[in-house]
C-alpha cells in the first residue's frame, strides 16, 4: 500500500505543509532566519519552553510564534548535485563567503557561520545529527533512522487565523486541545540561517513525544501547533537555553517546546492510522 519514500513524496509533504512561496531573495532569507542564533534574555523566540505538566486542557502560557513560513525557505532550495558541489564546513568559510559574495564580518557571515559551527558540533550521547543542504541529502538521513521503505509524514506548525494585531509579539495561548500522536521515533528539522535552504535534522535515542495542541490566542489567533517533550535531557550540555528559561538543571525534569511554522516533526506515517 505505502511505496518508499522518495524524493518527490518530500517535497510533496512539504508543499502541503508550506503553501506557496513569496520569491523573497537569499539576502532576506539570511536577515529571517538571523535569529535561529542569536538569543539573549529578551529574545521572544526563547518563550516557547514549557514543562509536561502544563500541557492540559484549559491551561493558558504565554507562547511566542514568529511571523515566518516555512515556503520563504523552499525559494532556496538547490538540488543535491549542486549542494554536494560547494564546500560546507567552517574551515571553508573564507571561500563560501567569496562563492556567495559576502563580506567578513556581514550579518549574513555571522549568521552563516553560526550554522557552519553548529553543523560541525559532534552529536551528544544517543544523538544522530545531519544537516540537509537538499531534499534528498534529508531523505537519505531520514531512512538511516526509520528505515528504508518506511513511510513518513511531517507535521508543522499552522496558523488557522492571524488576527490583525499579530504582528509576531508574545501573548497569551489557551489550550483547547491536545492530541498526542503516537510515534517510536521521530527526527526533528529547524531550518537554518544560510545562503540557500538548509535544514538542520536531528534524532535522539530516548523517550521523546509529540502533540498536535489547538491554541486560542488573547488576540483572536487560532493555532496548530506542534510540541515535543524530551522527557530524558540528562546528556543536554548545561549552556542549552531550555534550563536558562526554564530554571532547571540537566537531567532534573522533562523540557517540552513548540516548534515555530518554519520548523518541523518527521513521523512514521503509520502512526497517524493509530490515533
Amino acid at each position: 500500500m505505502y511505496a518508499k519514500l522518495t524524493l518527490c513524496t518530500l517535497l510533496l509533504h512539504l508543499l502541503i505543509l508550506l503553501g506557496s512561496s513569496d520569491g523573497a531573495v537569499i539576502d532576506n532569507h539570511i536577515q529571517q532566519v538571523h535569529s535561529h542564533m542569536h538569543h539573549d534574555a529578551t529574545d521572544p523566540s526563547l518563550i516557547i519552553f514549557f514543562f509536561p505538566k502544563d500541557l492540559k486542557l484549559g491551561n493558558t502560557m504565554k507562547i511566542y510564534f514568529p511571523k515566518r513560513e516555512l515556503s520563504d525557505s523552499l525559494t532556496h532550495l538547490i538540488s543535491k548535485e549542486e549542494a554536494d558541489s560547494i564546500p560546507f564546513s567552517s574551515q571553508s568559510l573564507p571561500q563560501i563567503l567569496r562563492l556567495f559574495s559576502f563580506s567578513d564580518g556581514s550579518p549574513q557571515a555571522t549568521a552563516m557561520a553560526a550554522t557552519l559551527d553548529e553543523c560541525d558540533r559532534q552529536p551528544i550521547q544517543g544523538e544522530k545529527k545531519f544537516c540537509a543542504t537538499s531534499l534528498k541529502s534529508m531523505s537519505e538521513f531520514l531512512e538511516t533512522i526509520f528505515g528504508s521503505g518506511t513511510p513518513v509524514e511531517a507535521l508543522s506548525t499552522s496558523h488557522l487565523k492571524r488576527s490583525e494585531s499579530d504582528d509576531g509579539v508574545v501573548q497569551r495561548y489557551r489550550i483547547m486541545g491536545i492530541q498526542q500522536i503516537p510515534s517510536p521515533k521521530l527526527v526533528s528539522c529547524h531550518t537554518m540561517p544560510y545562503a540557500y535552504t538548509v535544514f538542520y535534522c536531528h534524532y535522539h535515542d530516548s523517550d521523546n513525544r509529540v502533540y498536535r495542541v489547538s491554541l486560542a490566542g488573547e488576540n483572536g489567533d487560532a493555532v496548530e501547533a506542534v510540541a515535543v517533550c524530551h522527557m530524558d535531557t540528562s546528556q543536554w550540555g548545561r549552556g542549552h537555553v531550555a534550563f536558562g528559561v526554564l530554571g532547571v538543571e540537566p537531567g532534573s525534569t522533562p523540557v517540552c517546546h513548540f516548534f515555530p511554522a518554519d520548523n518541523f516533526v518527521w513521523v512514521p506515517l503509520m502512526s497517524a492510522f493509530q490515533m
